[in-house]
């Protein structure tokens, strides 16, 4: 019995160490300090594989001429060029880990690009945006952002440090929809490691609807189908009227709600975490920190003839969790100059919203085409 009871005690304590020991992917300055056995890999275009020693051995690339003095291991293929009207294969890996950041700048129109993510296989895919979009940068312009998820730092360099874990592999890909080449330096640090079973996989989507119709919320997703959590959103606000323009509510449908949401916001600004009007000394005030920001692109006295203002929020620690569906909406919305609030038409709204959810994921809606997603 006591023999027993001793074997019983050491599988116990033996399942509870397997069970702590790091996987590698959730690190945070709590746990940095743990060991893991996950292994760190990196795509970029010094290794397009990321495979173990295969980094830095290019005999051509983009900069074989400035290294022609050199050889081979002196900054060869530092980037790459994606031809027009063409998709390039940035990453095709095999294996189960996570993608832990990807770093990017690119030359020419961002909305042009089209970045696109597959986990694990499948035909359609997890994520579908534009390359500005998808770092907080709809506008074609670059604002300093600094969040835990997304950071924009001079000049024109992104970066992603949303977690996107894999069981098979994945692939991502960028589409130029321009007839001119562009250039693309980019890196994609990931990790080959044990991913948990209830780990699921990020999706990120764009909608756009400009110019907006006259009372109609902005639907900024509507086919999400299974189960996960919303953490985040990002829009590119453009507003045509005078006044201020962000007094509409931001909906949560959650899991077969109808007419009436589970969440419903008080306003614009309130959602993304600022309060009246962003306004401080009768001027704009723009703010990037680590879960919410804004910014405003003002007009100049020729070319720029329009507000537009960029915003993210993300649901770090507040997730929004649904178990069969989600579809999350929001108001153009300013006021009349009697104290009615005014519908506002003619908005050029675009947003891009993250989840998590376990696949299989609905199909996307199709991406609009180059001239309609363009910014002028």
């Amino acid at each position: 019995m006591k023999k027993n009871l001793i074997t019983a005690l050491m599988a116990c304590f033996f399942s509870l160490t397997q069970a702590q020991t790091h996987d590698g992917i959730g690190n945070n300055m709590n746990n940095l300090y743990r060991m893991s056995k996950a292994k760190t890999r990196s795509i970029s275009a010094e290794n397009f594989t990321g495979e173990k020693g295969k980094g830095g051995m290019a005999t051509d690339g983009t900069h074989q001429s400035a290294a022609r003095d050199l050889g081979q291991g002196w900054k060869v293929s530092p980037a790459i060029s994606i031809k027009a009207e063409s998709t390039f294969f940035l990453a095709d890996v095999e294996g189960q880990g996570a993608i832990q950041h990807i770093w990017m700048t690119p030359t020419g129109n961002w909305r042009n690009l089209i970045v696109r993510m597959y986990w694990d296989g499948e035909d359609e895919p997890s994520v579908e945006v534009p390359l500005g979009d998808f770092f907080c940068s709809g506008w074609g312009k670059s604002k300093q952002i600094s969040s835990l998820a997304v950071c924009v730092n001079p000049h024109n360099g992104f970066n992603s440090y949303w977690t996107m874990p894999f069981r098979k592999g994945y692939k991502v890909t960028v589409e130029n929809l321009s007839p001119k080449d562009v250039t693309l330096f980019f890196q994609i640090d990931y990790c080959l490691t044990e991913v948990e079973d209830d780990a699921a996989y990020f999706h990120a989507q764009f909608r756009r609807s400009n110019p907006h119709p006259y009372k109609e919320d902005f639907v900024m997703i509507n086919n999400i189908n299974g189960r996960g959590q919303y953490v985040g959103a990002y829009m590119s606000w453009g507003t045509n009227n005078s006044g201020w323009w962000g007094e509409g509510e931001i909906k949560f449908f959650i899991d077969d709600d109808e007419q009436f949401p589970t969440i419903c916001g008080t306003g614009t600004e309130d959602y993304f975490c600022g309060a009246y009007c962003f306004v401080e000394n009768n001027e704009y005030k723009d703010f990037s920190t680590p879960y919410t920001g804004f910014y405003a692109l003002t007009p100049d006295k020729l070319w720029n003839s329009q507000m537009r203002f960029g915003l993210y929020r993300w649901h770090v620690t507040d997730p929004i969790r649904f178990e069969k569906n989600l579809r999350v909406t929001i108001q153009a919305l300013g006021w009349r100059e009697d104290g009615r609030y005014l519908p506002l038409q003619g908005e050029d709204l675009s947003s891009v919203v993250f989840w998590y959810q376990a696949e299989p994921h609905s199909a996307f809606p199709e991406l609009p085409g180059k001239d309609e997603l363009t910014v002028y």
